[in-house]
């Protein structure tokens, strides 16, 4: 019987797999908005986003409510790591039945500790009246929280059962009858944040009392166990009760709104098991614990692991061995009948002592048994299976939120601390040998380190405020630096009126000359109709990399063969003529590849650089842009030099029939596919828009029949200082490093890839500057110009698993010692940036297919966009964020974007087909 009942407490390595599977899918229930209602393990957000990171100063104020007592502690932090906190603290104990009572008595109880606590520890005459105490209150019961100072009581719990607290805001009614004991007055989370910024700067002692965060016993033990250099994401309490909570990656937790980062999750997972999980590994011993409790079929896991049950179930344990008159044969076993006699203190007595058997007989004696030596062994056996049970037990829950945090994270081994609290944890010496071998057996892909806390509950309430407080503060600085980036709908509305006002300017013969918004005629008068054939030559010439490439149209659709050039530095910065000779000998060594030296073809050339186009095949360089500075070029036919090249190549098969830029080849590309596609759009390395506009509208043109492509040259939109209410210190600083400053490409400057990974790092440096980032420490690669590359906003804007894993590789390239705070508040950065460059852009294309729908006197009006640019395509949010603010700038257009395939290629090729199209209809 006795090994029986051995077997019946030990469970199986592949049972404890099993039970780890489950735990993860009930956490994730939790974690669900969807299945949250019907989950046992609750996952309840705690609002907690950030563990310490030894910067916390200041004085903060804890009370927690105990079994039978209330603990008021204030704890001094001195921003040293968090390592020598100073804990003045005062316990009082609870009057009979307040437990069972109204619940206003139960707070109003807690306030008059907290007053006289404060009388007798802080001096009245030396306090500001307008300074305030924050307050961390530490409530060990089930709440939903809203917010870290708002959280509603589920169940009581542990005897408790006060009426008119169930359903209702906890901290609200601490906070209450703090007031009611005037010590602190109510106020709002805005005006207690600047009384504790004036309190923390002065020496003055403080007298007025705020509730800030509320958190459970659980937390306090993360928190407490953090300091500068060993973060703390995981703690568990083994004591009457038992619980467990960790960071989780905020976006898993879909009952709370916070969606970046991290937060804190209370597991509550004491209930696992309700639903009849644990069925198979519960004992009638348990049974018989769960049906004398206070609340059978509840709470299953926690009465199998919880101190408040383990001397009990021994206790069942040994009256059913004793039945089977498999122990105490000789003695009556009456005293063990009565609940409660046999204490979890007693249990631990037992397996603690080294000395055999006499720990053991010693406490059943002194219950008034007479044991022999025999049952003296078997009782210890048995108290020994229990607990050791309990441990395996909490191993096996802690191994299943490892494995989730490593799998969440994405991470090949995920190495943590655990904070560790308890009864359970400090009484039996082989607990943590215990925990630390079950949970590396069930999730070796992870490395706990066990942390024992020290006054979890008290200092560590003390840290959830600090850093309350902290992030708080840090929040509104953070704010403050990135508000000037944070466009509303009237700074939206108003650039799109700016850039429609610039662009009939840039269309009036009058006014053109004096448009930021150029508005070029191309000569590009019609849009592919699908019947082009034949082979064509493309061109493009549009930064570092010069194609060349064979396209060739038929009715199967369209092929192409290209090749890519370098062009070095030396040559982009040199003469024109090296530049013009050097893009020669590219043509000449793909012709020659190509086996086309004797062969005349039509030719595209696509030259994405402002220009002023005086006929299809003629255009002037306005000037240059994307690094080029070639000398002798501003001005002149761009064509005309391609030809002077090629004599001096001694070339003669060049037939140069159409010169455009990439806006406009995109556009193109994309009306051979759809014939809606009116506009042409690029945001990548520059940016640029296009459009059919009506020839009676184009005043710098001749002819008021039909239509003609506009080529905007929209990035010098602000070039005349319209826009410079929406300038930010961080755009003016990046604009005056560029070849430049202060003209020709404003909008750009603020829209495209070129630009914007430059404008994130001079926002991070002003944050590291104030302290906000990196604890303020130095950065040297961080101070290199353009060295935070705009991918990396792409890589770093990613899915949220795979964004961290990359961003950690991003912090290492550029040499920063970055926490996971830090890299949550670049993301943020990035984001404003690129939200605003996208919005920006919206506003821009927003005036663009208002003026085509006005032209046409629709009401409502369908049109695609062609849009090409690297920042477009391969940013994981600017194309969603573009189409969202373009719908709400522009509510009469129906906007679908069509993205381009080589519209650099193919399109130069389509303008040339279509140039030829046209010219033989005529002929």
């Amino acid at each position: 019987q006795i090994q029986r009942a051995l077997r019946s407490l030990s469970i199986p390595l592949d049972r404890l797999h099993v039970m780890k599977g489950h735990m993860i899918q009930d956490m994730c229930k939790g974690l669900s908005r969807e299945t949250h209602a019907q989950a046992k393990v609750q996952m309840l957000p705690t609002y907690i986003c950030s563990t310490p990171n030894g910067t916390e100063k200041g004085n903060f104020l804890v009370v927690e409510l105990c079994q039978n007592q209330i603990r008021t502690l204030l704890v001094t932090l001195y921003g040293d790591g968090n390592m020598s906190p100073q804990m003045v603290y005062k316990i009082f104990d609870m009057p009979e039945g307040i437990r069972q009572g109204e619940g206003e008595a139960l707070f109003d109880f807690i306030a008059q500790c907290v007053s006289q606590f404060l009388s007798e520890t802080i001096n009245s005459d030396s306090g500001s009246s307008e300074e305030c105490l924050p307050l961390g209150f530490v409530f060990p019961f089930t709440c939903y929280q809203k917010q870290l100072d708002k959280a509603e009581l589920i169940s009581w719990s542990k005897g408790f059962s006060c009426s008119g607290v169930v359903g209702n805001d906890v901290v609200q009614l601490l906070q209450s009858a703090i007031d009611k004991q005037d010590v602190g007055g109510g106020k709002t989370s805005g005006e207690w944040l600047s009384l504790w910024r004036g309190w923390k700067s002065s020496s003055s002692q403080i007298s007025r009392v705020q509730v800030v965060a509320l958190m459970n016993d659980t937390v306090g033990t993360m928190m407490t166990c953090c300091t500068e250099r060993r973060p703390c994401e995981v703690a568990m309490v083994m004591d009457k009760g038992s619980n467990c909570c960790f960071m989780a990656e905020a976006y898993l937790v879909e009952t709370a709104e916070e969606t970046s980062g991290r937060m804190c999750v209370n597991t509550e997972w004491g209930c696992f098991g309700d639903d009849g999980t644990l069925n198979d590994i519960i004992t009638p011993y348990d049974e018989c614990v769960d049906e004398e409790s206070s609340n059978p079929g509840e709470k299953r896991f926690e009465k199998l692991v919880g101190s408040l049950y383990l001397g009990e179930i021994v206790r069942h344990a040994l009256i059913s061995l004793t039945t089977e008159k498999a122990l105490f044969t000789e003695t009556d076993i009456g005293i063990l009948k009565e609940k409660g006699v046999f204490t979890t203190q007693h249990v631990l007595n037992i397996i603690n002592n080294k000395d055999g058997t006499t720990e053991v007989k010693r406490v059943l004696e002194f219950l008034g048994l007479q044991p022999s030596e025999r049952d003296c062994g078997w009782v210890q056996q048995i108290c020994r299976a229990v607990v050791g049970r309990a441990a395996t037990l909490h191993a096996t829950g802690l191994a299943a939120i490892l494995s989730y945090m490593c799998q969440t994270r994405e991470m090949e081994k995920l190495m943590v601390n655990v904070g560790v609290e308890g009864e359970l944890y400090q009484g039996y010496t082989r607990f943590e040998e215990i925990l630390q071998s079950v949970s590396r057996l069930l999730s070796p892909e992870c490395v706990a380190t066990f942390v024992p806390s020290k006054d979890g509950s008290g200092r560590g309430a003390a840290m959830v405020t600090a850093v309350a407080l902290r992030m708080a503060a840090q929040r509104h600085e953070v704010d403050t630096v990135l508000a000037p980036l944070r466009l509303t709908h009237a700074d939206l509305e108003k650039v799109q009126v700016l850039m429609r006002q610039e662009m009939e300017r840039g269309l009036g013969k009058n006014t053109h000359a004096s448009a930021s918004v150029h508005m070029l005629p191309t000569y590009v008068c019609h849009t592919p109709d699908g019947t082009e054939q034949g082979d064509f030559l493309a061109l493009d010439l549009g930064g570092t990399n010069f194609r060349v490439l064979l396209v060739s149209m038929s009715e199967e659709g369209i092929s192409m063969a290209s090749e890519i050039y370098i062009i070095p530095p030396a040559i982009m910065q040199g003469t024109g003529e090296a530049l013009f000779d050097h893009i020669m000998d590219c043509i000449m060594d793909f012709q020659r590849k190509q086996n086309m030296m004797l062969q005349t073809l039509p030719l595209g050339f696509t030259f994405s650089f402002p220009c002023q186009q005086v006929g299809l095949d003629k255009a002037l360089l306005l000037t240059w842009t994307k690094g080029f500075s070639a000398s002798g070029c501003v001005g002149k036919d761009v064509v005309h030099l391609l030809r002077e090249a090629a004599e001096r190549k001694q070339n003669s098969g060049l037939q140069v029939v159409a010169l455009l830029n990439d806006t406009v080849g995109t556009m193109m590309a994309c009306g051979y596919d759809d014939p809606k596609c009116e506009i042409g759009l690029i945001v990548g390395t520059g940016t640029n828009a296009c459009y059919m506009e009506e020839m009676k509208n184009v005043g710098t043109v001749e002819g008021d029949e039909g239509c003609m492509c506009i080529n905007m040259e929209w990035g010098a939109f602000g070039d005349n200082g319209c826009l410079d209410s929406i300038l930010t210190q961080f755009d003016k600083v990046v604009d005056e490093s560029t070849i430049n400053p202060g003209k020709q490409s404003r909008f750009e400057k603020l829209v495209s890839g070129m630009y914007l990974g430059e404008i994130v790092r001079q926002i991070l440096m002003v944050m590291k500057e104030k302290q906000l980032l990196f604890q303020g420490k130095s950065c040297t690669k961080l101070q290199t110009r353009n060295i935070f590359q705009t991918k990396f906003l792409s890589t770093i804007e990613l899915s949220h698993g795979l964004a961290l894993r990359q961003i950690r590789a991003i912090l290492q390239e550029l040499e920063l010692d970055a926490s996971f705070e830090d890299s949550m508040l670049m993301r943020e950065v990035c984001q404003a940036v690129s939200l605003r460059a996208a919005q920006l852009c919206a506003a821009g294309l927003a005036a663009v297919v208002e003026k085509i729908r006005e032209n046409r006197g629709l009401a409502q009006m369908s049109v695609t966009v062609g849009v090409d640019g690297t920042l477009y395509k391969l940013h994981p949010c600017f194309s969603k964020n573009l189409q969202k603010t373009l719908k709400e700038l522009a509510p009469n257009c129906d906007v679908s974007f069509l993205l381009s395939e080589d519209g650099s290629g193919k399109g130069a090729a389509l303008v040339a087909a279509v140039a030829c199209r046209i010219a033989n209809a005529m002929q």
